[in-house]
């Protein structure tokens, strides 16, 4: 059976699992001319070559979606960005930005492809969207175009293929990368003798976090919270896999859930919420954070230590927060199973929807936006460290990339690690995309197990075991038998 038969077979079944919340708000239309001009992107020229190639489409259109940004200046980038792109091309582009936290945006884009009135072009996060549009059937084969975008700026970086590459196949084409990793506050560790390079392990910087509280000063360390949510997702993911565990065996398909490891790692959190030893490093309310949570507690300054990614970073310098000079980053921390981080960043990707009407057209755009004066303009309108390259040869490009602000180093490092990691359990990091993982995480399965055990009391061990029966009803709800 081919992936497209899989796809179809399971369509119902992912839908009903309940596909990651994300819906189309809002809209900006795009085409010939614009009031809406960053003061960057008004000026960029397309390359001589993508005009020649639009030549012989000229007067066509394409719908693009595009993900709204952290920025507003970001989202006007993107659309002044594809308006000139019209305009100089003699196409025609109408755009739509979709907030990827207020709706069912698979549910929507699936039904959109089956009702054969889809936008032609997107642009989303890769490991959070790609995989579950892709076993729906409902995304093209873009090999070619990412075949030319690395010939002309070098290889993708090195999680791109580990989103977006199944079967062989790239159903994505990489654009930007973004950083992510944890914060500190350096200045407190300073007044306590610490250094930052101090922090290398989760069991360090736990014990560091401690130190470093003070209530009375309302200073506290462990600015991580389990609630349901995509930051409580990740923390408990990351943790589970530092110690070893994984939601699935390397190839996306197999629960492994259920394993000494992740009974271990799933204790070691938990004390720190249940053991009144860490009860002042845990800032007031932090089992009931939403995903803005440790934003907001971030930047008014009561955290020392939280993970996020590097547009938490981009609001405190572009907001001029006093906690923006004050901030030290990490790549990320390790834990007993692993010999490094396992932070590999995110990616943003384009998609070509299956239906789209003018795929010849959508596919130059990529290679317009993703390089060149177009994302060097999108890199700075969207503050740091928010939009990054995508391609080896780009980094380089530019010395913005590298040195226009002190957290480009460790995002580039990071971005651009050797993969996989291998664990001492013999998993390797990061693992090739999973519709089966995506379901999981967006139908909150590890916060809800962490509920199960800080507000109900069950016991470690009957939580994981309850988490593994779920994992396997929405692996099995993808198709995925086990």
């Amino acid at each position: 059976m081919d992936g497209h038969d899989r796809s179809t077979l399971s369509r119902r079944r992912l839908l009903a699992s309940g596909a990651w919340v994300a819906g189309a708000a809002a809209l900006s239309a795009c085409g010939g001319g614009s009031s809406n001009s960053s003061s960057l992107s008004k000026s960029v020229k397309v390359p001589a070559s993508l005009v020649d190639e639009a030549k012989k489409l000229k007067q066509k259109s394409v719908r693009v979606l595009s993900q709204k940004m952290y920025t507003p200046e970001a989202d006007k980038s993107v659309a002044t960005a594809l308006q000139n792109f019209a305009k100089q091309t003699g196409t025609t582009l109408k755009n739509a930005t979709v907030d990827p936290d207020a709706g069912n945006f698979v549910a929507k884009q699936d039904a959109a492809v089956r009702a054969k009135d889809v936008q032609d072009l997107a642009f989303v996060a890769a490991s959070r969207f790609v995989p579950q549009l892709q076993q729906l059937g409902d995304l093209e084969d873009v090999s070619d175009v990412v075949a030319e975008m690395e010939q002309q700026y070098g290889p993708a970086a090195g999680i791109a293929a580990n989103y977006l590459k199944i079967d062989g196949k790239w159903w994505g084409v990489p654009f930007y990368t973004i950083g992510s990793g944890w914060f500190v506050r350096k200045d407190w560790l300073t007044e306590k003798g610490i250094k930052v390079s101090d922090i290398v392990s989760y069991e360090n910087a736990r014990d560091i976090a401690l130190e470093i509280s003070d209530p009375s000063k309302n200073r506290y360390g462990w600015g991580i919270t389990v609630n349901r949510g995509g930051d409580g997702n990740g923390a408990i993911g990351a943790v589970i896999n530092a110690w070893g565990g994984s939601i699935c065996a390397d190839d996306g398909r197999k629960v492994i859930f259920n394993s000494p490891e992740t009974i271990d790692a799933v204790t070691w959190l938990a004390d720190i919420y249940q053991n009144k030893k860490y009860k002042k490093m845990l800032p007031p309310g932090v089992l009931s954070w939403t995903d803005t949570g440790n934003n907001e507690a971030w930047l008014a300054g009561v955290l020392g230590l939280t993970a996020n990614q590097d547009s938490l970073y981009a609001q405190s310098k572009s907001t001029k927060s006093p906690i923006y000079g004050k901030t030290a980053t990490l790549r990320g921390l390790t834990g007993p199973g692993t010999p490094a981080p396992l932070s590999f960043g995110d990616l943003t990707a384009f998609v070509i929807f299956k239906g789209a009407k003018n795929p010849d057209l959508a596919k130059l755009i990529p290679k317009y936006l993703a390089g060149g004066d177009a994302l060097l303009d999108l890199a700075k309108d969207s503050g740091a460290g928010i939009v990054l390259p995508a391609y080896e040869k780009v980094w380089k490009s530019q010395s913005y990339y590298l040195h226009g602000d002190p957290i480009f180093k460790t995002s580039y490092d990071m971005l651009n690690a050797k993969v996989p990691v291998t664990l001492k359990t013999g998993l390797h990091f990061p693992q090739g995309p999973s519709a089966g993982v995506n379901a999981v995480n967006q139908s909150y399965v590890l916060t809800d197990m962490m509920g199960e055990i800080l507000q109900k009391g069950t016991s470690v061990k009957q939580a994981v075991s309850n988490a593994n029966k779920r994992i396997v009803q929405a692996f099995e709800q993808q198709g995925l038998k086990q």
